[in-house]
């Protein structure tokens, strides 16, 4: 797969011109995402952003983001920038991703940017970054890294 540098991340080359809106309607079409609150805000070929704005539904019991809040960000942040690079009739599961809580989730929002590292035939490999935006500063919340595999989409 052909990869050029472009700021601090690789830019791959799509294997689907139609990646944007294929995993636009994805997303949209998954219920738990919108019951959180995940809103897609940008998406590239190997690269993701998604936000979380802050609900008391979605914190535990100290008023932070809820770990599996957290979690779940970084698993579809770094799912999707690995999607986007798939050819037509390919979906992508998770293998395993590791997440690391670094700081508390506090704020209004986190912030899930996945990059793809690595994309292989089978195997795709992603870091995640989850931000919370506090008082409209930036701080690391959490890292994960994160094993995808591509898999014939069901009809």
């Amino acid at each position: 797969m052909k990869q050029a540098r472009h700021s601090d991340s690789i830019v791959f080359e799509p294997r689907n011109p139609n990646y944007s809106k294929r995993v636009r309607e994805a997303f949209e079409g998954q219920p738990m995402l919108t019951s959180l609150g995940m809103v897609m805000a940008e998406i590239a070929p190997g690269y993701c952003e998604l936000h979380l704005p802050y609900r008391p539904e979605i914190s535990q019991n100290h008023g932070y983001f809820h770990g599996g809040a957290i979690a779940t960000l970084a698993d579809v942040s770094g799912g999707f920038a690995g999607w986007s690079l798939l050819p037509e009739g390919m979906w992508i599961v998770t293998v395993e991703y590791k997440t690391n809580i670094v700081a508390p989730g506090q704020g209004e929002m986190l912030i899930g940017r996945g990059r793809v590292i690595r994309s292989g035939r089978s195997l795709t490999t992603t870091e995640i970054e989850v931000l919370a935006l506090v008082e409209g500063e930036e701080q690391l919340c959490a890292t994960a890294l994160q094993t995808l595999m591509s898999v014939e989409a069901q009809s």
